[in-house]
């Protein structure tokens, strides 16, 4: 009787660990944060890349897949991507003209000279920083692609909102960019620790919001 009674006890806490690891490898406990993301004067800056940096999230970053910056009337179709470091994209053209996109940044060097349709192999972006794409032929083409080594990144919207959920708790190093920088500026950087209630913070970038349009 006794080791029947010890075995129900056995598998009711073998039961409970095994719901407990479901929970942590499900994200329990996983926490929102919202970030808002303004000009030097408090007005909302849209299309800023936001991202959160920990030796946590450097482990867990993974490549994105199906990532695409395509052109269309003669401009790119995003004008700020972010993605995680190792992340392959492809730069489809859908325009009736030609283009030859290119970058000459430290973070990724290429180029798909003059082509239609899509190029059958994508580009790979191995380097975390700041990439700026060009076209040869367009000179009022430009884009530019962030690569982040991390999980936990965004682009601020219309109202200069950023959420970013499944964030662990922990403390963090947060870092925000924006086109209208200078030339070559990192992203600023700032702390930031996230509980289990999640955070909030308000970052104020040295730009104005008109020259960022």
């Amino acid at each position: 009787m006794r080791f029947s009674t010890f075995g129900r006890a056995a598998r009711v806490a073998l039961a409970s660990a095994a719901t407990g690891l479901a929970l942590a490898a499900s994200g329990a406990g996983a926490a929102t944060v919202t970030i808002t993301v303004q000009d030097q004067a408090g007005l909302a800056l849209p299309g800023s890349a936001v991202f959160l940096e920990s030796a946590e999230a450097r482990a867990a970053a993974r490549p994105a897949v199906g990532v695409e910056i395509g052109q269309q009337h003669k401009q790119f179709t995003q004008r700020v991507t972010v993605v995680p470091v190792g992340t392959a994209i492809r730069f489809p053209n859908n325009d009736t003209v030609r283009h030859h996109v290119y970058s000459f940044s430290p973070t990724k060097i290429f180029e798909l000279k003059l082509y239609a349709g899509t190029p059958s192999q994508p580009v790979l972006f191995d380097k975390p920083g700041i990439a700026v794409l060009g076209c040869n032929i367009h000179d009022t083409m430009i884009a530019w692609v962030v690569v982040v080594e991390t999980p936990y990144y965004g682009l601020s919207d219309g109202s200069g909102g950023v959420r970013l959920d499944g964030v662990p708790p922990g403390r963090y190093r947060l870092r925000s960019w924006n086109p209208a920088l200078a030339v070559g500026a990192p992203a600023l950087d700032q702390p930031l620790e996230v509980t289990a209630g999640g955070a909030a913070a308000t970052v104020k970038l040295p730009v104005a919001a008109a020259a960022a349009r």
